[in-house]
């Protein structure tokens, strides 16, 4: 029987994804649930086990393709009998499914050059000037996103090879196949000097990438910050670690009261917490916070969902929960999916300032800086003093489209009060 392999459905919110890298080549034999082939979306990276037993025929996506769920990537075939039986079609469930996240950079992949799916294989129609090769919209001649970008590098003439992929269509292996015969240009030199070292990015180095790429071309950036002094939180955070750790069964660390902040802010100022959605903002009902993780596999980004409604012991339980999944490599698309609004604890690696990219398609990104003790004019009854005081900056890079800067102030502001009246505002009680 001949079971045509389809690109799972891993969630609602996600429409395409990436073929990272075929880990078995057409003629192959293969087990069943071994893994045959990586797959990359905005949110993770997972491997795709073999339905059944039997010999993959015929490998139809090629690396580097985005493609839209539901097509069909490869065929194999599970038994001795002729191409004349009929033919299955074989979706792997998505449910359960761990993958290992991809978020980067500044926490947050933004989106790629992502292709309208109803184009075929997902394959990206090249305009004049894209490559050396490319031809007219009249030709209707296209080419898979790898295949322009390997070609724009290498300065090879796509129009000069012959396709040997389906309909004739130009494959990444035509174009390496060129590449080894010496049809290349300058280009294919340009930048790399004797003793550069090459490295041939991930598949999820490519989406974090594109989504960089894609954030900062759509979504237009303006950047607002703010001073906080912290004292009084410290100090409310050195008196109680640990009495909270003994009664809550989880460390007490600055982000799940900052978090429980960030929370209070997003509810009273809804603009920052929506989208740009076809020329309409959208504002979300649900206040779902990513929070940027670092592992050894790079940064990752939870989601702790309803955020507005959790008290800080709760927050404290969850972010513990989240941040031991993502640092075993245990995160689920569950994890990772339905976030409108990101935070990101750059104070943590010690960083001051921050100029983050916002995670597309949300309207704003916030970083909260390292604590750092300092000499501060403190005014007491309309006395000037010189204090040393624990401050912070917080940093918050918003969508100019929706958001204003005193709208952004208003938020930072919100933040702000809560964190310098800590007492006021919050309770480490459950």
């Amino acid at each position: 029987m001949i079971l045509k392999i389809e690109l799972p459905h891993v969630g609602e919110s996600v429409t395409e994804a990436e073929i990272g890298e075929w880990l078995k080549s057409a003629g192959d034999s293969i087990e069943k649930y071994e893994s045959i082939v990586e797959i990359v979306t905005d949110k993770v990276s997972m491997e795709l086990p073999a339905p059944a037993a039997g010999v993959l025929t015929k490998i139809i996506s090629e690396e580097g393709e985005t493609v839209p769920m539901g097509a069909i990537i490869a065929e194999m075939d599970t038994s001795e009998i002729s191409e004349s039986e009929p033919t299955e079609s074989f979706d792997m469930p998505a449910s359960n499914r761990i993958g290992t996240l991809i978020q980067g950079a500044n926490v947050g992949p933004t989106g790629g050059e992502f292709l309208d799916t109803s184009m075929d294989s997902a394959t990206l129609e090249v305009q004049p000037n894209e490559t050396k090769g490319s031809v007219s919209k009249g030709n209707k001649k296209r080419y898979s996103p790898v295949v322009v970008r390997l070609a724009s590098k290498h300065g090879i003439d796509l129009d000069s090879i012959k396709g040997t992929g389906s309909g004739a269509r130009v494959t990444k292996k035509d174009v390496l196949a060129a590449i080894e015969s010496g049809e290349t240009s300058v280009a294919s030199v340009y930048g790399v000097a004797p003793g550069d070292e090459v490295i041939k990015p991930t598949a999820v180095r490519r989406m974090i990438a594109d989504r960089m790429a894609r954030s900062t071309s759509e979504i237009p950036h303006a950047w607002s910050a703010i001073e906080v002094d912290v004292t009084g939180l410290v100090a409310l955070r050195t008196a109680n670690k640990e009495s909270f750790e003994k009664e809550h069964g989880v460390s007490l660390t600055y982000l799940p009261i900052a978090l429980f902040a960030v929370a209070g802010a997003l509810k009273s100022n809804p603009y920052i917490n929506s989208s740009w959605v076809d020329g309409n903002i959208i504002l979300k009902s649900a206040i779902n916070v990513g929070v940027a993780v670092a592992t050894d596999g790079g940064l990752v980004v939870p989601v702790i969902k309803n955020a507005e409604g959790a008290s800080i012991p709760d927050l404290a339980r969850q972010l513990d929960q989240m941040i031991d999944r993502a640092r075993n490599g245990n995160m689920t698309l569950e994890d990772a999916s339905g976030s409108t609004f990101t935070l990101n604890n750059t104070g943590a690696l010690g960083s001051i300032w921050s100029g983050a990219i916002i995670n597309h398609p949300q309207a704003a990104i916030l970083t909260i800086e390292a604590i750092i003790k300092r000499p501060v004019v403190v005014t007491n009854k309309n006395e000037d003093s010189v204090e040393i005081r624990s401050m912070i900056n917080l940093c918050l890079s918003f969508d100019h489209r929706i958001i204003d800067g005193a709208e952004a102030s208003r938020f930072l502001q919100a933040v702000k009060k809560q964190l310098e009246s800590i007492d006021e505002f919050c309770s480490l009680e459950d």
